[in-house]
């Protein structure tokens, strides 16, 4: 099933014979439990081969979208330009696991400390994307990245977490953190913006074959003053942020408006995960038909033992081959060797110490572009990167 679908099977239909008797327990569980549901144990068939720490480079699998931005003339073209980028990353970030696994699958739940790093070599003079991910907190699931394109001046920082429930059906997720773009100017000056991050509801999960909905409203907002309003849950055919039931799946409308206005300049609608126009004249905006571009990576063998793709080799081969012992067995392994480090590290009254990031209380960027529409909480902690990362030679 793709994620623009609604389910119309029996329950339990997309679930493998052999998994059915998991599959009721796991489903019986989330109507039952109170409390945050990412600290459930799902079983092996509905998970994913790829860890949570590898998410954030969904952000730049269309690097060229991510360079344009240093490219934009003015502060109107640039909020344009993020907005355009942003829409484009949606699809990678939410829909493209049902295209390639048949359905939304559970990301594998990251240790404290996992790493993981990456790039996407300079191509046509856009530049070279860096990548640095690290999981700094377990309890509660925590991810923090750093992405980087120096030969443009651009530089993401963000942090991301999940709160999760089930509600009518369904699994509803409410995203924590946010990310600050940094632009460096041609005068010397820098212009930050502040994304925040749409709520998501998992459906199709008495079915097995679960896909996500994004819902709710998100911000782009820029220090310029200019600020990207996205709707997710607007309808077709109706006025900005109408409420009405029924139409497209994935459908969004966003508004930009300038500083201190709260008259749209431009509106923009669409399918997110597919194509979408500038609404007054038609013009194309976003298009992610096409195929996206991965992340590079180095090889298994060359990795640290904590970097997600030589941790979890085992386990993903499981997963891919449908051998869900092995898969099972190998994720124990794992699970149980950091219950006795952290057992270790309280006996020896030592704590966890991050590598790439440090821990900020109160985030003032968030604060103070937050006010500018109100942000919803006013205040939010961050993960600031230290810059001890040597990436890659320029590709």
């Amino acid at each position: 099933m793709s994620g623009s679908q609604t389910p119309n099977e029996m329950p339990g239909e997309g679930v493998p014979a052999a998994q059915k008797s998991s599959w009721s327990s796991f489903v019986k569980s989330i109507v039952s439990f109170s409390g945050d549901l990412s600290s459930l144990t799902a079983p092996p068939f509905i998970l994913s081969p790829i860890s949570l720490t590898e998410f954030p480079a969904y952000w730049c699998e269309r690097p060229e979208l991510f360079a344009a931005i240093a490219d934009a003339k003015d502060e109107k073209e640039r909020s344009i330009a993020v907005l355009k980028w942003f829409i484009s990353t949606l699809k990678g970030q939410y829909t493209s696991r049902n295209e390639k696994l048949g359905s939304e699958k559970k990301p594998l739940n990251p240790v404290l400390g996992e790493l993981f790093y990456g790039f996407w070599p300079d191509r046509n003079g856009r530049g070279q994307t860096n990548l640095v991910v690290e999981q700094v907190s377990h309890h509660p699931p925590i991810t923090a990245y750093y992405i980087s394109n120096p030969q443009k001046g651009l530089a993401l920082q963000g942090h991301s977490a999940q709160k999760t429930s089930f509600s009518s059906g369904s699994i509803v997720v409410k995203q924590i953190g946010h990310a600050i773009l940094t632009v460096d100017l041609p005068d010397g000056k820098k212009e930050e913006f502040l994304i925040t991050l749409p709520r998501l509801r998992i459906d199709g999960i008495w079915y097995g074959s679960p896909y996500i909905e994004l819902t709710g409203i998100s911000y782009i907002q820029s220090s310029s003053g200019w600020l990207s309003t996205i709707d997710y849950e607007a309808k077709e055919g109706r006025g900005y942020f109408g409420l009405s039931f029924g139409g497209k799946s994935h459908f969004f409308k966003a508004v930009l408006t300038a500083p201190g206005s709260s008259t749209p300049v431009k509106r923009y609608e669409g399918l997110w995960h597919e194509t979408s126009k500038d609404s007054d004249t038609g013009e194309a905006f976003t298009d992610v038909r096409t195929p996206k571009e991965e992340v590079t990576v180095g090889p298994v063998e060359a990795m640290h033992d904590f970097e997600s793709r030589k941790l979890w080799q085992h386990v993903a081969r499981g997963i891919r081959e449908g051998d869900y012992e092995l898969a099972s067995r190998e994720k124990s392994k794992i699970e149980n060797d950091q219950r006795q480090r952290r057992r270790d590290e309280q006996a020896a009254g030592t704590r966890w110490q991050l590598k790439h990031f440090e821990h900020i209380e109160s985030d003032p960027v968030y604060e103070r572009l937050g006010q500018l529409f109100n942000a919803n909480p006013p205040k939010e902690d961050t993960y600031v990167f230290m810059n001890n990362r040597d990436f890659p030679p320029t590709v």
